[in-house]
């Protein structure tokens, strides 16, 4: 008697298509997804966001969990419509995903609570990482202007971006000594 009760409580909530229930994915209700997602950043992706995954709003929202709220839109990159997602948590910026023709070609993350599978997070100073950026860093580029890309060690898809002070002229990269200073200020993945 009492679970025909229950019954009848909760099938009016079913049958109506609750509005409240609406947002809910439920594909995070899955038993992996019970104790909370430790999203690392990886040869293969960042969390489940990986080359296979679909530029679509709904296998994004999937890949990157309910810890996340994802906003879409496009832009212009070297004369070819891209299209992005960026991921926020807590009202802050943490991933931003972007690719073209419906395959995904790059993750920035930008939220310190998302390692890389060897540890390095977001804040890491650089001489920590390289004892010297000949060989394994470059000038970078674009939005990154003014920041120092270097190739993670032992990685083919990731790289690290540093920031810091540097008065010397444009477009030269700063010496070792000015370097070990920096910080890391985003994680790439690049397909």
């Amino acid at each position: 008697m009492k679970s025909l009760r229950l019954m009848m409580l909760i099938a009016p909530l079913a049958l109506s298509g609750c509005s409240t229930l609406s947002n809910v994915h439920w594909s995070n209700m899955a038993p992996w997804n019970w104790f909370g997602s430790s999203m690392t950043v990886s040869e293969k992706g960042v969390g489940n966001i990986t080359a296979s995954t679909p530029m679509t709003q709904e296998a994004m929202e999937d890949a990157i969990g309910s810890d996340y709220r994802l906003r879409s839109g496009m832009k212009m990159a070297n004369g070819s419509v891209v299209r992005y997602f960026e991921a926020l948590k807590d009202n802050q910026l943490a991933l931003v995903i972007e690719g073209d023709k419906g395959q995904l070609s790059r993750v920035v993350v930008l939220d310190k609570g998302i390692p890389t599978d060897s540890g390095v997070t977001l804040g890491t100073p650089f001489h920590t990482l390289y004892s010297k950026a000949f060989g394994a860093c470059e000038q970078a580029s674009g939005d990154n202007s003014g920041m120092v890309a270097c190739k993670a060690p032992d990685s083919q898809h990731i790289t690290y971006l540093f920031s810091g002070q540097w008065r010397g002229p444009e477009g030269l990269l700063p010496s070792d000594d000015t370097l070990k200073d920096w910080t890391l200020n985003k994680i790439v993945w690049q397909r």
